[in-house]
């Protein structure tokens, strides 16, 4: 019988958990409970808990505290999509309650859990009942009422893993939205694989399936400039390079081995390669006269080549403080159509994720450092990426970053239209925010499960329209569900309408939609524009 829980044993514990997440995560993508094909919880929450594994397996100790630290800093790393950050969260308090303990007795587990679910609670701005979140809160409050009435973990985790399950089964009926669709809420059976999998590497139990480590990275491409990560101290000061020719007779292939070790004993990026008729040596050292010195007990010596990279490092300091700005933005987008209208916006920064693929705060946040500039202002472009870049805020160092919570590209692009970098940091900060009530937003895409929601029948491929909240339209045919979509969009008010085609719609058919939707609207502009998004027919804007 276990009655407390060692360093290793909580390593294990989340190790296995993570492996559980990844065998349960398409199932847990499916219980979306928009049915598009692009349910993400599962994904969100395994790929948040594998970045706490490889951090977990480049930690060579095994006391609490380093396990404790390393799965709540690769967590808040990883975490992607609003599932991903309230996991991070709540592993983050369970974490901060034992790390300082030697081991890890049921009245502290009980603690640590009923801490993770106020902390995940305290990140989100408005929390909803018959979410993860309520999963979460349930279990820690019955774990810490039940914590004097076992006596080792064995009978206490399975008691709570069935107080989590009957309460994933409750979701339904504490969110409507749920109960509509016909599904439990995703993030709250997703948590309880974490606490299943916990169970399971206790009592030994052997869960398969493979996780990877090296997590995927959102596809970054930012502005050409001097990267200043990159630009710190030189120690050694002299790129040196050169040829070996006309080697002596005595010198031998063991004499070219000792040119190499004697190298890398006075400098780095070491490279000698060749044999007795040519050898190319490479060196960056501080000496490089001796380099050559040395060189020349082997033959002569050809193109000679030496470049002060002290000299160079200052060059690139002083061009990349020329082109810093004091402002620039930072946008998560997706497609390739998109991402060129976004650099049209002058936008600095483009990360490539969205609905398919949330990027991590990590990602986020490198991008965010990259970009040659004090004050960044992220575009997240999708509701489920903006816990992430709130998130992502605290791993930039020495720059600004302001989150503007556009849900949609439309509303990103509205926003970087409002930008002014003639104007203070504030003022476009409410510029931009101010900017997402000018536009509304749809989307047209497919059902990927038949279900009864928001008054329609669906059946699995019928095509759908959809704002930020629910669904509006239903049909067969792409472009009647698009007009439906507008007529049910539009308010009198509106003056433009512009669709963005998706990669699966032919351009002459977005030009033919374009022409059939002018002669609808004769009083708008309607403007087409290749996004190249996968998964959706059209992104709609109305303004």
């Amino acid at each position: 019988m276990q009655k407390t829980i060692n360093g290793a044993m909580l390593k294990s514990m989340i190790i296995t958990a993570a492996k559980l997440l990844e065998i349960n995560r398409a199932t847990i993508d499916s219980l979306n409970v928009f049915p598009v094909p692009d349910g993400d919880t599962g994904t969100n929450m395994s790929l948040t808990l594998q970045s706490a594994v490889k951090e977990l397996l480049s930690c060579n100790s095994n006391s609490i505290y380093d396990v404790a630290e390393a799965v709540s800093k690769g967590a808040l790393r990883g975490a992607r999509g609003n599932s991903g950050v309230i996991l991070s969260q709540v592993l983050r308090g369970f974490c901060n309650t034992v790390k300082e303990a030697q081991s890890v007795d049921i009245k502290l587990f009980a603690s640590a859990v009923q801490n993770g679910a106020k902390v995940a609670y305290g990140a989100v701005s408005k929390p909803k009942e018959g979410t993860m979140l309520t999963v979460a809160r349930e279990v820690g409050e019955y774990a810490w009422s039940m914590r004097g009435k076992f006596k080792d973990f064995e009978a206490f985790l399975p008691e709570l893993i069935k107080k989590g399950e009957d309460t994933v089964e409750k979701t339904p009926e504490l969110l409507p939205v749920l109960k509509k669709a016909g599904v439990v809420d995703a993030g709250g059976k997703g948590l309880m694989c974490l606490y299943e999998g916990m169970y399971k590497a206790l009592i030994g139990e052997e869960v398969g399936g493979n996780i990877s480590v090296n997590e995927p990275k959102a596809n970054e491409t930012l502005m050409d400039h001097a990267d200043i990560m990159n630009l710190g101290v030189i120690e050694f000061a002299y790129c040196t390079e050169f040829f070996i020719i006309n080697i002596n007779k005595k010198t031998t292939l063991a004499d070219i081995e000792k040119l190499r070790e004697k190298l890398m004993a006075m400098g780095d990026c070491v490279i000698v390669i060749g044999d007795l008729e040519l050898v190319k040596v490479h060196v960056h050292t501080n000496k490089p006269g001796v380099a050559l010195s040395y060189a020349l007990e082997l033959g002569e010596l050809d193109k000679v080549k030496i470049e002060n990279m002290l000299e160079q490092n200052r060059e690139l300091k002083k061009k990349y403080e020329a082109e810093k700005k004091d402002m620039a933005m930072l946008a998560v987008s997706v497609g390739d159509g998109i991402s060129d209208i976004f650099r049209d916006l002058t936008v600095d920064g483009i990360i490539e994720g969205g609905q398919s693929m949330n990027p991590s705060a990590s990602s986020i946040a490198d991008a965010a450092q990259r970009i040659n500039a004090d004050t960044i202002f992220v575009l997240p472009n999708n509701k489920n990426i903006i816990l992430a870049a709130e998130q992502a805020k605290s791993l930039v160092e020495g720059k600004n970053i302001h989150v503007i919570p556009t849900k949609n590209i439309p509303q990103g692009f509205s926003a970087a239209l409002a930008f002014n970098p003639e104007v203070s940091a504030e003022e476009n900060k409410a510029n931009m925010i101010h900017a997402l009530d000018n536009v509304t937003a749809g989307q047209v895409t497919y059902a990927v499960r038949t279900t009864k929601i928001d008054g329609f029948s669906l059946k699995e491929g019928d095509i759908i329209g959809l704002d930020n909240k629910k669904i509006l339209a239903k049909g067969d045919n792409v472009n009647k569900v698009v007009k439906d979509l507008i007529a049910r969009l539009k308010s009198m008010s509106d003056e433009i309408i512009t669709l963005y085609y998706g990669q699966d719609v032919k351009e002459e058919d977005a030009a033919q939609l374009q022409a059939e939707l002018q002669e609808l609207y004769p009083e708008c502009d309607v403007e087409i524009n290749y996004g190249g998004q996968p998964i959706y027919y059209y992104l709609i804007a109305l303004e």
